[in-house]
């Protein structure tokens, strides 16, 4: 399944590059084969690392090769749709392994962060990163945090301490940098915020970055639940997550009472006060006590009902929304300052003819004082060329502004071309169902068809037999004879009779002979 190893690929890059102990970007296969059976292990799957002695003729790969074989040797083998809950346990499993071999080019730096705390920024780490080229090293990748990303999670953290979130101080402290490495985000985080913690408030504030970012819980809070076997209302710690309702005894987490699974299919609504969440199995409802943590609740189980049906969940979704909008603006960017580079281009051209009309001009001055007519004509001349620049200048405008035109045109059909692809991967994906369904039906007919022929021969062997039953009964039948004694019948003895061919199976094959 592609969506799980895009989701896990950062985690991945990391272990392969603790394993790149010689920095070239390359990791042997004997090295490899241990990580994918892991993996392969961790899903269910087994002698994936396998195909690594056949695959490429070299005994080293690089991120990307790897990346590709576990894509068609592993990731693929996975049924194409998992459920949300399922997807993120394979993502857990992954990256504690990933983190068991990488957390030793980390622990040995860190004098503030226990090993568990470390472990959580690292998923979460991975979570909000991105895998980009290197830009120093073309054939290698990094899995940087964009800055905002970091400044999220920084927030959250000096926020859950109690703290007040400075974020000129922020960005001050990060200059011009556009992401961190995950060890020099650890550095961030333990220099600037985590300085002066102790360990409960630690754990505590990186338990709440978990829960957000990880464990995609949309909303806590008390919550009263109407009983179904006793009908009173009752108070419950309630965590709502995009397609799970779990609530506990009390906010502590330990002890669940029950979980209500959300759906499509699911809807919630207000009644008297009354939070009524619609099942397929029952309607449960809910109270709060009071209005605002109502419309609140109500506001966070519909959000949660809209991401049940996806394989991406409510937090990963907002962080590709982020990632587009931050593409967006670097190339909005990027095409801004090449429009104000061309115009520089432009205005230093233009000043460069300005500056050459100077002299001319005052070369033109001077000979004025000599010649009248001839200073009169070169004005004139003067004046023309300032006119022809203006009519340039408004060219040059209008171009640009058909240039905009045309590229919000290129734009708008190329937005129109991706959405006919993705139309176009859904039919194939329907026809392929199809596909299967025919050859699964053309199977079972040609099986059935086996058994058909299988029961045809072994009726004509039935059928044999019972002619050749037939055969013996009739031979026998021949030979019967019946005796009487001679003083009753008044003939003589042992007087054989034929009797009509009978259909009747016999089981003897002497004759027998009855006696009046």
């Amino acid at each position: 399944m592609a969506t799980l190893l895009k989701n896990v690929t950062n985690c991945i890059w990391q272990a392969f590059n603790s394993l790149d102990t010689d920095d070239t970007g390359t990791v042997v296969k004997s090295k490899l084969k241990v990580l994918t059976a892991n993996i392969g292990i961790l899903l269910d799957l087994y002698s994936v690392e396998k195909g690594l002695e056949h695959y490429r003729s070299t005994t080293t790969l690089n991120f990307q090769h790897y990346k590709y074989y576990l894509l068609r040797e592993v990731f693929l083998s996975l049924p194409n749709i998992l459920s949300l809950p399922v997807l993120q346990g394979f993502e857990s499993n992954i990256d504690e392994t990933c983190w068991i071999i990488c957390k030793k080019d980390f622990i040995s730096k860190c004098k503030v962060l226990p090993e568990d705390c470390m472990y959580k920024l690292f998923r979460v780490f991975c979570f909000l990163s991105e895998l980009i080229v290197d830009p120093e090293r073309p054939n290698r990748f990094q899995v940087i945090m964009d800055t905002s990303e970091v400044g999220l999670v920084a927030s959250q953290i000096v926020t859950s301490l109690g703290n007040d979130w400075d974020q000129s101080g922020f960005e001050e402290l990060i200059g011009n940098a556009n992401g961190f490495q995950f060890g020099t985000f650890l550095t961030l985080l333990e220099k600037r915020y985590l300085a002066d913690v102790d360990r409960a408030g630690l754990v505590e504030a990186l338990n709440a970055v978990t829960n957000t970012f990880i464990d995609d819980i949309i909303k806590k809070g008390v919550l009263l639940k109407r009983g179904y076997l006793l009908p009173t209302l009752r108070e419950y710690w309630f965590v709502l997550k995009p397609c799970q309702l779990l609530y506990y005894k009390n906010e502590e987490e330990k002890e669940q009472c029950g979980s209500i699974t959300l759906d499509p299919r699911c809807w919630v609504d207000s009644n008297l006060q009354r939070i009524m969440l619609h099942t397929t199995e029952r309607t449960f409802e809910l109270a709060t006590k009071d209005h605002r943590s109502r419309l609140q609740w109500l506001s966070a189980l519909k959000l949660a009902i809209s991401y049940s049906a996806g394989t991406e969940g409510y937090q990963r979704t907002l962080l590709r929304r982020r990632q587009k909008r931050r593409k967006a603006e670097l190339q909005e960017k990027h095409r801004r300052s090449s429009i104000i580079h061309d115009m520089d281009v432009q205005l230093q051209a233009e000043k460069q003819a300005r500056a050459a009309m100077e002299i001319q001009a005052k070369e033109l001055k001077v000979a004025s004082e000599k010649h009248v007519e001839e200073l009169e004509c070169l004005l004139e001349e003067e004046t023309q060329a300032k006119r022809d620049e203006e009519i340039v200048r408004n060219l040059q405008a209008r171009v640009l502004r058909e240039e905009w035109e045309k590229r919000e045109e290129l734009e708008r059909l190329q937005e129109e071309h991706i959405l006919l692809l993705e139309q176009e991967r859904e039919k194939r994906k329907e026809f392929e169902i199809k596909q299967r369904e025919k050859e699964n039906q053309l199977i079972e007919a040609q099986q059935r068809l086996i058994e058909l022929e299988a029961e045809k021969q072994r009726l004509d062997d039935e059928l044999t037999r019972a002619q050749k039953k037939i055969s013996v009964s009739e031979k026998a039948v021949a030979s019967i004879t019946i005796v009487e004694p001679a003083e009753t019948l008044n003939i003589k003895p042992q007087v054989k009779v034929r009797r009509t061919m009978s259909f009747i199976p016999s089981t003897k094959e002497r004759p027998i002979h009855f006696y009046k």
